[in-house]
């Protein structure tokens, strides 16, 4: 590899961008001066007027979009970055002609503008490239040549624990347990934010990442040095997407992804198809935009949009809000596209202005997207666009759901929630049922809370959680709940006191605006209380529930439930007690909070019982639209995120007196349990591994269908009695210091022991038992699956996982790709991948493959107690993308699957093994 020297053959188009009142704002690469029709096509029809006894003819002109809008920024990426090298002038025809192109699955380059990580994800990304500095160093290389070429966001969010709830000192009493348990993380962040370049630290307490990028980072358009260009980001967690509602191309990739994007490489990716989605109309008084996102997670994972961009348009675009679009775009990887796409228009210049943008920065962002065609402006004729496919929905159509017990994408709309929890409660174990035998459904479960007499039914609420970025940067469901909560306390209503109720805003502008409209109060008296900044309940941070509660639920064997404003229910995400998990919208936790159940019909049976001993029902509590449009308007205003951004980075007392090491190279202390020094890099010589097969491995773990990340990466609490904690055990580490799963991914060891530890893994071997366990196959015992793992590595033998469909869905987490990796697994053989994950394993040198359409383990007799044989060129240059493989086993069957290496760029990461190698060799062979 080398340095492109070449001048970029697009600079013919460069133009320079005027100030509306005079003065120049820069240069910048202008699609319409390429004059290409593929991009706008502009058609001239002649109507001949003499038939009609009129002299002349009239013109019409036609105008037509073809490329979307979402594709622009992909081309003006590529064209800024054309090199002849790593960005090419084809690379920049395959995305002009996309509409020939897409179909054929094409392999584009694609360099964002900028990175964006959390602290859970940050950690790893910034102990890899310490590591890599060190491997630089001990190969002769320059080592302060690993530095982020391009910014580097990095949102400390994802330690907050909800230890402390329902107090009005929560936040405090949180925070400083935050700080005990992750010191050492946080010392180890503020050190890389000093260490490298162009990498900004925003620290804790200060919102989720998703809010801050939306209020406060999201440029919108760069202005670098003179040069225009439109932001783009990826980032560490899958729920970037939230920025494309800013119009900001967006979505989450692997930690491996990121560090390479980070250190100036490609990303090489499929050119996507785009699915249009218009929308019409205006939602129906009293529905929220919670109730609207589930509806179109529901409908685009019926269409089918993995892979794909979706982009929105249509006349019931205005009446959406920025934060209504942000909540839209949040949820892409919940119905499975890599973006949901919300083109600029004057809505998101009114936000830019409402989130304290500069008016020098708005006219910036305005005048580059309209003179580069990249700004909608609905006050105009809309003209016809092409896409891949459409869909339509009216907002009048959409109606008040929640979605669960175990799935984002299962919708139930709130007036069959009852008979829905009744069928759960009776169908099969499965995403929605419990096979709760009749004679027990009706079984009550007494038990003394702080010596007060209480009962637990199957669906009392125990966990009420307002959370999430999904809903808490949108003041319309945020005050929406406050108003539900102002309407329960005037009529006397209450929450039971052991249901373990939170409010986790993503931002401190949330505060302001609760507080400034006098409606905190009554959040707080119903034990809403601000538990601090950041992701919680939905990401697993629900901390415990009180003992007596726990006991009542495992001793008589509860369904019980949680309602929380997340994106995310998987089964053992939330806490590993409450089986059953809804996703609701604010003001519907408050009213489930109230009711104490979910296995309520709120249309006919009252919430509870008022002051004055008349019943109360949901249709008393609900707030109008126009009630919180009012309250929003008076409530949320431009000061408040200037206050809040204005001293985010300025950290507070306990990050600030954080004593970190100065100095490039990281001093690692090989007795720290929080941060250790991984083996990525161990023996690496400049001389590539090349490609290599498996032979003879046997089956680690044999999977059904739907295997997320959450089942395979450490998440979570950590068990008593797992090998992490026997890890932790042995190093002198207290069991009320083991923090969780998420705070260690810096130690490799803990996080290694902590794959495939969830406790509700199914595991084809355990024969319907459930648990993180497998089946030793030579000895028959069973074993967690990490001593099962040392086992077969001690014997010297490879390992393979066999999997169904989506495997690998739900958040993008590195470790559920750097997990299996060192654990010794060499390939994955699966029916589907989620995007994400495919790529994570290829970056860590494990061999993806696809069994054939129609065909999974089940239907070949696969019983996974075989030894399987995968036979791949030694040559990578003799391996092409997406071909046959044949896996051969030792009982004679034989099968045939696909490789998914996808492109050549994957093809060489293998080669390397991993993606981090291939930079660090590639850095050193520079010239310059």
């Amino acid at each position: 590899m080398g340095w492109a020297t070449t001048e970029n053959p697009f600079s013919s188009i460069l133009r320079t961008l005027e100030k509306p009142a005079g003065g120049e704002f820069g240069k910048y690469y202008s699609l319409p001066a390429l004059n290409d029709p593929r991009i706008v096509l502009i058609c001239k029809l002649s109507l001949n007027l003499e038939k009609l006894g009129i002299d002349g003819d009239i013109h019409v002109f036609v105008t037509t979009e073809r490329l979307p809008y979402s594709v622009r920024i992909l081309l003006e990426s590529a064209i800024r970055n054309c090199d002849e090298f790593q960005v090419k002038s084809h690379d920049v025809e395959k995305i002009i002609d996309w509409e020939n192109t897409s179909p054929k699955l094409v392999e584009i380059p694609f360099k964002p503008a900028r990175v964006l990580l959390q602290d859970f994800t940050g950690v790893p990304a910034v102990v890899d490239l310490a590591c890599m500095r060190d491997a630089m160093n001990t190969l002769g290389g320059d080592s302060n040549k690993i530095n982020p070429l391009v910014p580097v966001d990095l949102v400390i969010d994802h330690s907050v624990q909800v230890d402390v709830a329902r107090s009005e000192n929560a936040v405090q009493a949180n925070m400083e347990l935050e700080f005990q348990r992750n010191k050492e993380r946080f010392g180890f962040l503020k050190w890389g934010s000093n260490a490298f370049n162009n990498m900004l630290v925003v620290p804790p307490g200060s919102g989720i990442v998703h809010q801050v990028n939306l209020e406060y980072l999201g440029r919108v358009v760069f202005n670098t040095n003179g040069l225009l260009y439109p932001d783009s980001v990826v980032g560490t967690d899958s729920h970037t997407t939230m920025i494309d509602g800013l119009g900001v191309a967006g979505w989450g990739v692997g930690g491996i992804e990121a560090e390479a994007a980070m250190l100036g490489q490609p990303m090489s990716m499929v050119l996507p198809g785009v699915v249009g989605f218009k929308l019409l109309g205006k939602l129906r008084d009293g529905v929220t935009a919670t109730d609207l996102v589930l509806t179109v997670t529901q409908m685009l994972r019926k269409h089918g949009v993995v892979g794909k961009f979706v982009e929105f348009y249509g006349e019931g675009m205005s009446e959406l809000s920025l934060a209504d679009r942000a909540t839209i775009a949040n949820m892409s990887p919940e119905y499975g596209a890599t973006m949901g796409f919300f083109p600029v228009d004057h809505v998101t210049l009114q936000y830019l202005r409402l989130t304290g943008r500069s008016d020098e920065t708005v006219s910036m962002v305005e005048s580059y997207l309209r003179a580069n065609k990249m700004f909608v402006d609905y006050s105009e004729p809309q003209v016809e666009r092409v896409y891949s496919s459409n869909l339509e929905l009216n907002l009048e159509d959409v109606e008040s759901c929640v979605s669960g017990p175990k799935r984002p994408h299962d919708r139930v709309p709130l007036k069959e929630m009852k008979a829905d929890w009744l069928a759960c409660l009776n169908n099969k174990v499965g995403f929605k049922g419990f096979a709760v035998p009749v004679e027990s459904q009706i079984k009550v479960a007494d038990f003394t809370f702080h010596g007060t007499p209480a009962h637990l039914r199957h669906g009392d609420v125990v966990i009420a959680a307002i959370t999430s970025c999904t809903n808490t940067s949108n003041p319309s469901v945020m005050l929406g709940a406050a108003l539900v909560a102002k309407k329960a306390c005037e009529l006397g209503l209450q929450v039971k006191p052991w249901i373990k109720t939170s409010l986790a805003p993503g931002s401190g502008v949330v505060t302001k605006y609760l507080q400034r409209s006098g409606l905190q109060k009554y959040l707080n008296q119903l034990g809403f209380h601000i538990v601090g900044y950041g992701c919680t309940t939905c990401i697993g941070n629900s901390g415990d529930i009180d003992e007596a509660v726990a006991s009542a639920i495992t001793e008589n064997d509860i369904v019980a439930a949680a309602v929380l404003s997340g994106n995310r229910n998987f089964e053992g995400r939330v806490h590993p007690l409450t089986r059953a998990n809804y996703l609701a919208s604010p003001p519907l936790v408050v009213a489930y909070a109230l009711a104490g159940t979910v296995n309520i019909d709120f249309d006919t049976e009252p919430i509870g019982i008022g002051n004055d001993g008349t019943k109360i029902f949901f249709k008393d509590i609900w707030p109008s639209s126009e009630e919180i449009a009012n309250v929003v308007q008076s409530s949320v205003l431009p000061d408040m995120f200037k206050d809040t951004y204005n001293a985010i980075t300025q950290g507070n007392p306990m990050w600030n007196n954080l004593s970190v090491p100065s100095g490039t190279l990281y001093a690692w202390d090989p007795t720290s349990t929080y941060i250790h020094e991984p083996p990525y890099f161990k023996n690496m010589t400049m001389s590539p591994p090349g490609s290599h097969g498996v032979r003879d491995a046997y089956c680690l773990l044999n999977f059904g269908d739907s295997i997320t990340t959450d089942h395979i990466s450490p998440a979570g609490s950590i068990h008593k009695d797992s090998p992490a904690a026997r890890y932790l055990i042995e190093r002198g580490v207290d069991r009320r210091d083991f923090n969780s799963y998420g705070s260690r991914r810096g130690n490799d060891e803990v996080m290694a022991r902590g794959t495939f530890a969830n406790i509700r893994l199914v595991n084809k071997f355990l024969n319907g038992e459930v648990g993180p366990k497998t089946i030793h196959i030579p000895s028959g015992e069973k074993l967690s699956v990490f001593d099962a793992a040392e086992r077969y590595k001690s014997e010297g033998h490879d390992m393979i996982i066999l999997a169904g469909a989506e495997y690998g869905s739900g958040s993008s987490r590195d470790w559920a790709a750097k997990g299996p990796m060192l654990l010794g697994v060499k390939a994955v053989i699966a029916k589907s991948f989620e995007r994400i994950h495919r790529s994570n394993l290829v970056g860590m040198g494990i061999i993806p493959l696809c069994f054939k359409p129609g065909e999974d383990a089940d239907s070949l007799g696969l019983t996974g107690h075989e030894r399987y044989t995968i036979d791949l060129p030694s040559n990578v240059n003799e391996i092409r993308p997406g071909q046959d493989v044949t896996v051969v086993t030792d009982t004679g069957k034989t099968f045939v699957s696909t490789l998914r290496f996808d492109t050549e760029v994957e093809l060489a990461y293998f080669n390397h093994g991993g993606i981090l190698q291939y930079v660090i060799r590639n850095l050193i062979n520079a010239k310059h």
